[in-house]
């Protein structure tokens, strides 16, 4: 009896660890989420994406696939049903797209916003709003697939023509040239040495230059140096020569005013004179000229005009008249 009551309750005791591990689980991997429905349109390929795969708003996780159908309504176009959280900003220009996790080839819906219309898209169960799933990198690569291909062959050829043989001759003479570069610096660094050794000495030298030079131009720039007596000597010789030059524009000065109203008064009086002398030897020229005898009998009384006393007509006029 006591082994089977022993068995009876290690059963029990089995049984209720078991629903509890199970009860356990199930509320763990319970997702209370309220989460809102939303179809992703798509015409291109959904390679590597499956149910209950990720979906990721700009990174973050917000929600899962819930099934990925064909469209009856539209031949050749899949339509992915997906759950998103509610506080998701679900908007009008929202949009999807497909991105690989690593390097496993499993896919994942990336949700992105362009930003262009703010305003919320409603969802719910009866009326599932749709969205657009734009092409992933996949899908552009493979759209560009012949682009590529023509690239890589043209790169090809590229490189085909530049290990034909003229090529490699041209880099074998490149590569020779190099080498003489190479041994000729060799040489020059060779020859270089021993200049190279008597560097430091010529540094000392140099430092001590400086030391000297250093030494002259603060002796120079003493307050007291020969450069500040000098400038001194200089400067009073200056304002001896500024002391010369103003007596000497005074002694001008004095000179000018002397000129201006003594000596140019007598020389206006001294040309005045001179220009009677000269209309009195035009005047007495003139009279030599006309009357020669003058100079010996004098001048004559002059001829009284018509109205003055003794005045008489010629003849040829008074005929006339």
């Amino acid at each position: 009896m006591e082994n089977k009551s022993h068995a009876f309750w290690t059963g029990v005791f089995a049984i209720g660890l078991t629903v509890t591990i199970v009860l356990a689980v199930f509320w763990f991997n319970f997702d209370r989420a309220v989460r809102i429905p939303y179809d992703l349109v798509s015409r291109t390929s959904v390679t590597g994406l499956t149910t209950d795969a990720a979906v990721r708003y700009r990174g973050l996780d917000v929600g899962k696939v819930q099934w990925i159908r064909f469209d009856p309504a539209h031949p050749g176009q899949i339509v992915i049903r997906i759950l998103v959280d509610k506080s998701t900003p679900m908007t009008r220009s929202t949009f999807g797209s497909l991105a690989l996790q690593g390097v496993t080839g499993l896919a994942f819906v990336q949700l992105d916003d362009t930003g262009g219309d703010p305003a919320p898209l409603p969802s719910s169960s009866k009326h599932v709003a749709q969205l657009q799933l734009r092409p992933g990198l996949l899908d552009q690569l493979q759209r560009r697939g012949d682009a590529l291909l023509g690239e890589l062959e043209s790169v090809a050829t590229r490189v085909d023509a530049m290990l034909s043989p003229e090529m490699q001759a041209q880099l074998m003479a490149t590569a020779a040239s190099v080498q003489h570069a190479a041994d000729a610096l060799t040489v020059l660094a060779s020859q270089a040495a021993p200049a190279a050794k008597q560097l430091p000495d010529t540094l000392a030298q140099t430092r001590r230059t400086l030391a000297s030079a250093e030494t002259l131009m603060s002796t120079l720039s003493a307050p007291r140096g020969p450069l500040y007596a000098n400038l001194d000597k200089m400067g009073a010789a200056a304002d001896r020569a500024g002391a010369a030059v103003a007596q000497m524009d005074a002694s001008i000065e004095a000179m000018s005013a002397r000129i201006e109203y003594d000596t140019l008064p007598r020389v206006n009086a001294l040309a005045a004179d001179v220009g009677g002398a000269a209309r009195s030897i035009d005047h007495a020229a003139t009279v030599f000229g006309t009357s020669p005898r003058s100079v010996l009998f004098g001048v004559g009384a002059a001829t009284p005009g018509p109205g003055e006393r003794g005045f008489a007509w010629p003849k040829a006029a008074a005929a006339s008249r």
